[in-house]
This record gives structure tokens, C-alpha cells and sequence, in this order.
């Protein structure tokens, strides 16, 4: 039988993996059968609801976390074999493009990986199949976040893994790890917690207050703006595995003023102070006919009271509950988790 233990391990910013447990208590009570998840990252929490069996919805506007979906929750029985790892990881007798060797040398991984990633990603565009691509996708995504200095592709920081230092944490062995083997992990890792809950479930990639269609529950776990007026940018965490997505338009995408060449920014009004509140207002209206759920922390923007205000804009009863729980990467030792549930 699947439980939420089948889901795999991820190094993702702002995963909510390890509060799964406590989110489920607070949501089981609740009367519905299907479950619209708008903003669905690493897609943990749909997989939640996939297990017990709600018809779900995984959305995410980034076309890598949109590959994530499609692979966990979408997905109802394809797997990926040793033998198409194996089938990612070679040259074939083909010309290959080096965008990612001439672009980013000395910026995130060593020449060789670069070299192969190069080879991996065109591979990947060549699968036909969408499952097994998206599995594929999630397998390589996950390898290159566990090679990377806190997970992420912010900063061109490919010093850490290569200094001759005394290392007081273990990531070195991670790191050090060939590619091939964290692909081949990463799939078996994901192959198993592929499963049919009998339902017609389903990945798409959408702004949230646009996207088609409905759900008993709509459930919001949106990026982050800090006290401070600091937003959380998932497309500048993760240019680069969104870059593997698209790699033919790749040259088109990244600026090439910044040292570690993220994608060129994209304006929108989740990362920005002055305009969150009205984000969350366009998709509370868009969902108003749902329960609306929204995971957030206790010291963002716009605060609990205003979300809560905002909600009751719609609806009779919103139910506030709260926990603690250490975010990864953060100093703030007062935040706590906080789920906002509209009825």
C-alpha cells in the first residue's frame, strides 16, 4: 500500500515534506473529494492528497515543477528501467550542442559535468514518451540540486565543492558522487513512488488566478515575502533546471550581465510587497467557490490578519492554525507555519 513515506526525498527550497503529517490533520475533517494544489512545487503535498485518495489537480507556473507533477501525480503506472538511465547518461551518433559547457564553465558544476549535462538534456528532449520524460526530468533535477552548495543556483559558487578545505559537513561525499549514479538513484527513488489512487489526476503549468477548471478545495502554498520586503524567487533558485526544460531557447533566456547567468527576471507580483495582497485576492476570487487553504508563515507579507481579512471577503468561517517549524536556510527563529482554512 502507498503512504506519503513512497515520497521522494527532496533538497528543494520551501518543500513541505516534513509537516505533511500535521497539515493532514488539520485538512481531514474537511468534506471534499477533489483538491486543486496552485502552487505545487515539489508536489509533496498533492502526493499527500493523492494517497488519500482525492481526485488532484498539481499546478506550478514553472515548467520544471510542472515535469515534477507530471511524473508523481498525473502519472498513474509508468516507470523508468536501469536501462533508461543508462540510455541518458551516452552520447549517440548524433551532433551535439555544448550551450551549457561554453556558457557556465567555472560558474556551478566542473567542466566534465558540464559536458555531460549538455548530452543528458538533449537526450531528455529526444523522449517521446511524456511520462517517462517527466520521470527522467525529475530524476536529473534532483541529481543537480544535490550537486549543488545549498541546493540551489543562485550564486556562481562552484568554489566550495573545489577548495582543498577541512570540511566540518558531509556534503563533499554528495558531491563528489558521480552524476550517473545520483540519476540512477533518483529514478529508482521516484519509479517507486509512482501509483494509481483510481483517480483521473492531473499536472498543468498556470498562473494560479488564470487556471481552468475546479476543485472542492483549492489549496495555496505561494512563495514568500519576508517582514523585511524580501520575496522568494523560485525562477532565480532554479534557472537552471528550468533551462534543461527548454534547452534549444536557453541562449535566449539567461542575462548575460550576472556572473552565475540566471534567466532574465520575470515580473511578478508574488516576489513584490506592494502587489501581493492584490495576487492573492485575484486567486482567492478565482477559487471563491472552493475551500480555500493557504499555507504561509507568520511573519510574511501581507500578514496573517490580512489574509484572514482578505478570505473573509468570501468566506463565512476562516479557521487559523499554527505551528512551529524551522525553515531551511533561514536565521528566524521566531516564524511559525500557519494554515489559513476558508470555509
Amino acid at each position: 500500500m502507498t503512504s506519503i513515506e513512497n515520497f521522494p526525498a527532496t533538497r528543494y527550497q520551501g518543500s513541505k515534506l516534513k509537516v505533511l503529517g500535521w497539515l493532514w490533520e488539520q485538512l481531514r475533517p474537511l468534506e471534499f473529494d477533489s483538491v486543486v494544489d496552485l502552487f505545487g512545487g515539489t508536489g509533496s503535498v498533492s502526493y499527500l492528497f493523492k494517497v488519500h485518495g482525492k481526485q488532484v489537480h498539481y499546478n506550478d507556473c514553472l515548467r520544471s515543477n510542472h515535469l515534477i507533477g507530471k511524473a508523481l501525480i498525473e502519472n498513474p503506472s509508468t516507470r523508468l528501467a536501469p536501462e533508461d538511465v543508462v540510455s541518458l547518461l551516452v552520447r549517440r551518433k548524433r551532433t551535439y550542442e555544448d550551450f551549457i559547457a561554453r556558457t557556465f564553465g567555472g560558474i556551478y558544476y566542473p567542466d566534465e559535468e558540464n559536458q555531460l549535462l549538455d548530452v543528458v538534456a538533449q537526450n531528455l528532449a529526444e523522449l517521446t514518451e511524456d511520462y517517462r520524460q517527466a520521470l527522467a526530468y525529475h530524476a536529473v533535477f534532483q541529481a543537480c540540486i544535490a550537486k549543488r552548495p545549498y541546493n540551489l543556483f543562485h550564486r556562481a559558487n562552484l568554489y566550495m565543492r573545489e577548495a582543498t578545505v577541512e570540511r566540518s559537513f558531509g556534503n563533499k561525499a554528495t558531491w563528489d558522487r558521480p552524476f550517473a549514479d545520483h540519476v540512477a538513484k533518483q529514478a529508482a527513488v521516484a519509479s517507486d513512488a509512482v501509483f494509481d489512487n483510481g483517480r483521473a489526476n492531473l499536472a498543468t503549468c498556470a498562473d494560479a488566478a488564470l487556471l481552468e477548471g475546479r476543485a472542492d478545495l483549492a489549496y495555496l502554498d505561494p512563495p514568500y515575502v519576508s517582514a523585511k520586503g524580501v520575496g522568494v524567487d523560485y525562477l532565480g533558485f532554479y534557472h537552471f533546471l528550468e533551462g534543461l526544460t527548454e534547452y534549444r531557447d536557453w541562449p535566449k533566456r539567461f542575462d548575460d550581465r550576472y556572473k552565475h547567468k540566471p534567466y532574465r527576471r520575470v515580473e511578478t507580483p508574488w516576489t513584490q510587497p506592494a502587489r501581493i495582497a492584490s495576487a492573492f485576492e485575484a486567486v482567492f476570487e478565482r477559487w471563491k467557490d472552493s475551500i480555500l487553504v493557504v499555507s504561509y508563515r507568520s511573519d510574511g507579507v501581507p500578514s496573517i490578519e490580512e489574509l484572514k481579512r482578505l478570505l473573509q471577503r468570501h468566506k463565512r468561517r476562516v479557521t487559523v492554525r499554527e505551528r512551529d517549524y524551522q525553515y531551511a536556510l533561514s536565521t528566524n527563529q521566531t516564524s511559525r507555519e500557519v494554515l489559513l482554512i476558508a470555509e
